[in-house]
């Protein structure tokens, strides 16, 4: 497969038609080898326009939707940026070529390493994976001008809206476990200002902060 031709079909196809604008979102939608994230028989699918399984219950999220909140969450150049729900590890790639530091939380342990080999393989060396519950943010890194939430909570978990900068925004799915919204949230001068984007479908947020009360036990 010729897949730098692939990823721009995907870019001019699935994303620019879709309204997606940012000039750095797109340039890197163009560059992160989506493959490499991938379980081998899914590669031949990999820029097509849909989710992916990975095992686990897990998916990657749509291309689109990676382009989407990464526009939306508005990353600069020197931003430190907390990426919860690693997964393959595909929006945490996105993620460090937009910014200056992402630290990526995955709670489960296979995925988490899977990712994390992945990652440095392709050297996004500004990339940390950390095996934790991601609905409790990474306080050790706190605080973040951007955090980028992967999966589906009933609400804003009250840990990541502290671990937030002033002047940060947040992007997270928020809804039931079968429909959400993307909502963004800005902290300005100690107060929260939220807007909402489009409807989707994401896995759910499981932790603490999210869909149960007690996270599952987690090895290190």
């Amino acid at each position: 497969m010729d897949f730098d031709a692939e990823r721009n079909a995907m870019v001019n196809e699935q994303i620019v038609q879709r309204g997606v604008r940012d000039p750095r979102v797109l340039e890197v939608m163009r560059q992160v080898p989506r493959h490499q994230f991938l379980p081998e028989d899914a590669v031949p699918y990999a820029y097509l326009d849909s989710a992916l399984r990975i095992g686990h219950d897990q998916t990657i999220s749509q291309p689109y939707i990676v382009a989407l909140m990464s526009e939306l969450l508005d990353v600069r150049p020197e931003d430190k940026v907390l990426d919860v729900g690693t997964g393959s590890g595909y929006q945490a790639a996105v993620l460090g070529a937009l910014a200056r530091e992402v630290h990526t939380v995955e709670r489960i342990p296979a995925l988490a390493e899977k990712a994390g080999k992945t990652l440095a393989a392709l050297g996004y060396d500004n990339v940390q994976v950390h095996l934790g519950d991601g609905s409790l943010g990474y306080p050790e890194a706190a605080p973040y001008d951007r955090i980028m939430v992967a999966a589906a909570a009933p609400e804003v978990p009250h840990a990541l809206k502290d671990q937030l900068a002033e002047g940060g925004r947040l992007v997270i799915p928020v809804g039931s476990r079968t429909l959400q919204r993307l909502e963004i949230w800005d902290l300005e001068d100690g107060n929260f200002k939220q807007t909402n984007s489009i409807p989707v479908v994401f896995v759910p947020l499981i932790g603490a902060g999210a869909w149960i009360d007690t996270p599952p036990e987690i090895s290190s």
